[in-house]
């Protein structure tokens, strides 16, 4: 659906921020035209409110009023002068004049000087049509300039090309500040400033720097709010103005931005952020903002392609022989092995739809519930925790609630890297007041947030989370700090008086737990306090405490601390995990997991089970399948034959890189369906061509259980979308799916899953978003959980013994190594890495404290072998006093540097979630690649030869 520009589409710009909520009603006069607005409006918001337009340049209602260019002059009945209309609040009978001669020449006369120091090449700037400066020209009527060029200007200032998205020229700045503000306000970096007075004020990035020399992180904030083209995208440079746009989800990360695609015929133009998206509000990230290219790279595979063995060629083939020969290649190997004997993997980039296709095929085509996710290496701990203590496998509030919290802890989670909006809506919090305390082994960046009041770090040993969260919640409860009144109404009393004699126990203390975590027992005492007494405190929580042996043990650990503490339920608390791919938790909620089929609903329940048959038409199995991790060893031993990959490169992103590798070469038939030749492709014997975000329909469901339309911008490179080429497979194997567009499945959805009951496409075109659960009893959804009661009736309370990790340091391997993200990547590069984001990040490289390096002779920019007792890599050194001592740390983006070659394969007791962040491991300087690496660049170089010519020709080209 094409969705031209209009004023639907593009929220009207109110000039000002609206006031608060709850404010006084006043009624004014607007020439004439009387408007009743809350307390605290501006005169030029409750203007536009009216439909009359004021003219102005330094205001945008994503920024507090400034008042700088005083275009928005009005008079002011019974006031002198002529106050700015955008700082001016309005007040009870007040009566404003927007229009008259005098007003008219002011605003003239405004309008010259600024144009008096402006390049006039409208005709061929590249915001000819879509500049601010050159509307306002028109709307005050200015014809002539009396003042030429021949005094100073700023006409000559160079222009700063350094950014690879987009141009700074100062030469046409006005220094409205909107660009600095914008830093300030929206994203929180402060990287912008105006240097200098008067005439001689310019806006400069850092120290007078070039932007990539600045702590500038390319958000684009600076450039949305620009009024003219003194920032600019090099896209539109290139390409021209775009003539439409279609409102779509991102699919980077878990808080699910809305953007316009805007296009120009068929190619997109921009990404920009839709002001009316619910989870960004109009702001974006680098990876969202810019790094689309990926999407029209030339390595995409466009057509299927299949061979009988992974040392043969490739052989480009049509969509009807690649289903035939896949559906052929899985029926023989059930009929030979059984009907266990194959599986498949879901995608949390893919869509709802298209997830719920994928394991609906494994269980009514397949005849089996071998079917896991991604989820499963890094979030599956959250759905098992949250389900036993809160009954719900989601977080609990809205990404806005934040702006309500008084205390926020941020556990093994670094926002400002891999969910950079929300973590700009963080830091604005924090420098409200709100204080912080950050546990994590590394010292993260929202510490540096500027004019942070309060930020407490805790800087523990990586594996002794639990051991962490149980001496906070020790010392609520032995100083009296929990919410007896909460507790008594919304807990279970048996579970909580044990919970509560649990952990009184002395060896849970601060001081007891000091020798284990590390950090100082006064450190432990007044972060418990902060959090306790601080009226709402939220938690927010990633893989920092998800992806170890005890992440389910330390979930629940965290809803303890909430519930007794009574931090749950209302706007500003809560226990809220940050999602790391744009559809973690949709691929969760479509029934992704081998035990639980859509909703949550366990193959056990026969209730539920029978609903499926009945609407399926097939017998389901009520055992739980294969979990990922048991593939793996079921394929290397020989039972478990074939597996259908759609989306994931499993092959990079799990644990023990060379127990994966023998796992798939096992394999008598791997189908991959992806947009590249990734990592696991190269193992396959059927590549089915993905389709990218930009050219499908659907939905994504965000870190807040926010359901947000995909919709297509154009066509599908290879002809289909993924849930077509799944629907294809169904089809092929015997099995029935007559599905016309995406619409159909989500009603499909809707009817066999009680939080989707009431979601519709109908219902998300009006309402824009939904969050789940949303049925009868929340037909518009639910963005606060557990408000008045639990699922499960009242909270539960968990026994958290804390278990050491299997995996310590040794005098063999006396580091430990915890991995993360960096803000310019995406998870295991893919798409990143076929963008310009690669100038910020081309290699993983090693973090470590220079004392580590001291003592090993390590200098900065080395190469180090890293071993652990899984295997061995080569990656350059970096000296960081982020790192704690005796801890280092590395991101796994690049396929080449074989991070998860050294991570094991521990993982957590209830989930199988691999505990990527505690490895031990020693560092040597080196002068040349692991065995490994070595290995990998052979058998990539073969594999890329493998490609049919057109596709290698393809990859020439970049």
């Amino acid at each position: 659906m094409i969705q031209h520009f209009d004023p639907s589409h593009h929220p009207k710009d109110l000039g000002t921020p609206a006031p608060a909520a709850d404010a006084t009603p006043v009624r004014v006069e607007i020439d004439g035209v009387e408007i009743t607005v809350p307390e605290g409006t501006s005169v030029l918001r409750a203007a536009a409110l009216a439909n009359i337009n004021i003219p102005k340049l330094c205001a945008t209602d994503s920024l507090e009023a400034f008042g700088s260019c005083r275009l928005c002059a009005v008079q002011v009945e019974g006031r002198r002068g002529t106050p700015a209309a955008c700082t001016t609040p309005v007040a009870e009978g007040m009566k404003v004049a927007t229009q008259n001669n005098r007003l008219a020449r002011l605003r003239r006369n405004i309008m010259e000087l600024y144009i008096s120091d402006h390049p006039l090449d409208c005709l061929t700037c590249p915001a000819n049509g879509d500049c601010e400066l050159q509307d306002m020209a028109s709307a005050v009527g200015l014809r002539e300039v009396r003042y030429g060029f021949n005094g100073e200007n700023h006409l000559a200032a160079e222009t700063d090309h350094s950014n690879p998205y987009f141009s700074f020229d100062p030469s046409k700045c006005i220094v409205c500040s909107r660009c600095v503000r914008a830093c300030e306000e929206v994203q929180g970096t402060f990287a912008l400033t105006i240097d200098g007075r008067g005439f001689e004020s310019t806006v400069a990035a850092g120290q007078d720097e070039a932007f990539m020399d600045s702590e500038c992180v390319s958000c684009g904030a600076c450039v949305q709010a620009c009024p003219t083209s003194t920032l600019m995208e090099k896209s539109v440079i290139d390409a021209g103005q775009p003539d439409h746009s279609v409102i779509t989800t991102c699919a980077y990360c878990g808080v699910g931005c809305s953007f316009e695609a805007q296009m120009k015929g068929d190619q997109l133009v921009r990404m920009v952020p839709y002001k009316g998206g619910d989870a960004n509000h109009g702001h974006s990230c680098v990876k969202g903002r810019f790094a689309f290219g990926y999407a029209t790279h030339p390595d995409r595979i466009s057509s299927p392609m299949i061979r009988d063995a992974i040392d043969q060629p490739w052989r480009e083939v049509g969509w009807e022989e690649a289903t035939a020969f896949s559906a052929g290649r899985l029926k023989a190997i059930q009929a030979k092995h059984g009907r266990e004997s194959i599986g498949g993997i879901t995608s949390s980039r893919c869509t709802n739809e298209e997830t719920y296709l994928v394991q609906k095929l494994i269980r009514a085509a397949f005849g089996n519930n071998n079917t896991d996710t991604c989820a499963r290496v890094c979030h599956s701990p959250t759905g098992y925790g949250l389900k036993t203590t809160l009954g719900e496998s989601a977080g609990t509030q809205t990404f806005d609630s934040v702006m309500q919290a008084d205390a926020i802890i941020v556990i093994g989670a670094n926002p400002t890297d891999a969910h950079p909006v929300f973590g700009s809506q963080m830091r604005k919090r924090l420098r409200q007041g709100a204080s912080l305390i950050v546990a994590d082994p590394r010292r993260i960046d929202l510490l540096k947030t500027p004019h942070l009041k309060d930020a407490q770090h805790l800087p523990l040993r990586p594996g002794t989370n639990v051991a962490l969260v149980n001496a906070l919640a020790h010392v609520v409860i032995v100083e009296g700090l929990e919410d007896r009144e909460f507790i008594a109404a919304r807990c279970e009393p048996e579970g909580y008086h044990a919970w509560r004699d649990f952990i009184r126990e002395e060896r849970h203390s601060p001081e007891v737990s000091e020798a284990v975590t590390g950090v100082p027992a006064e450190a432990v005492r007044r972060a418990a306090r902060t959090y306790a007494t601080a009226g709402n405190g939220a938690i927010y929580y990633g893989l920092g405490v998800t992806e170890h042996s005890q992440g389910s043990t330390m979930v629940m650990g965290i809803a303890n601390l909430a519930l007794a503490t009574g931090n749950i339920g209302r706007e500003g608390v809560g226990v809220n995990p940050l999602r790391g791919q744009n559809n973690v938790q949709g691929s969760c909620d479509m029934g992704s997991f081998p035990h639980e089929l859509p909703g949550y609903q366990h193959v056990a329940d026969k209730a539920a089970r029978e609903r499926f048959e009945a609407a399926w038409g097939v017998t389901l199995d009520d055992q739980p399948g294969l979990r990922i991790p048991n593939m793996f060893d079921a394929a290397i031993e020989g039972s478990f034959k074939a597996l259908y990959v759609q989306g994931e490169d499993i092959a990079q992103s799990d644990p023990n890189t060379q127990h994966v590798e023998a796992a798939l070469s096992s394999l008598e038939c791997l189908i991959v369906q992806d947009i590249f030749l990734n990592e696991t492709a190269k193992y396959a014997h059927v590549l089915l061509p993905g389709s990218s975000f930009l050219e499908k329909d659907g939905t994504f469901t965000n870190a807040e259980r926010r359901i947000n339309r995909v919709r297509k911008v154009m066509a599908p490179l290879a002809g289909k979308a993924d849930w077509e080429v799944t629907q294809d497979l169904a089809r092929a194997l015997g099995y029935p799916m007559e599905y016309t567009h995406p619409s159909e499945i989500m009603d499909e959805i809707a009817r066999l899953t009680p939080s989707f009951a009431g979601v519709s496409y109908n219902k998300l075109e009006a309402q824009g978003s939904l969050q789940w659960p949303c049925n009868a009893e929340h037909p518009l959804g639910t963005p606060t959980l557990h408000e008045t009661d639990f699922p499960i009736g009242k909270g539960r309370f968990a026994i958290t013994e804390y278990v050491p990790t299997g995996e310590r340091a040794n005098r063999r391997f006396p580091l430990l190594l915890t991995t993360g993200r960096i803000l310019s990547q995406y998870n295991v590069g893919a798409q990143t890495r076929r963008t310009d984001n690669q100038v910020w990040h081309d290699e993983d490289v090693l973090e470590l404290h220079p004392s580590d390096a001291e003592v090993r002779g390590i200098r900065d920019g080395d190469w180090l072998g890293i071993s652990s007792r899984a295997g061995r890599t080569v990656l350059r050194a970096r000296l960081s006093e982020r790192m704690q001592p005796g801890v280092v740390y590395t991101t796994f983006h690049h396929p080449g540097s074989g991070a998860n070659v050294i991570t094991t394969d521990n993982s957590d007791w209830a989930t199988n979630c691999p505990e990527y962040k505690v490895t031990a491991v020693q560092v040597e300087k080196v002068s040349q690649p692991s065995s490994w690496q070595r290995r990998f660049e052979a058998f990539d170089r073969i594999q890329r030869e493998h490609l049919p010519a057109t596709s290698q020709q393809r990859e020439v080209t970049t």
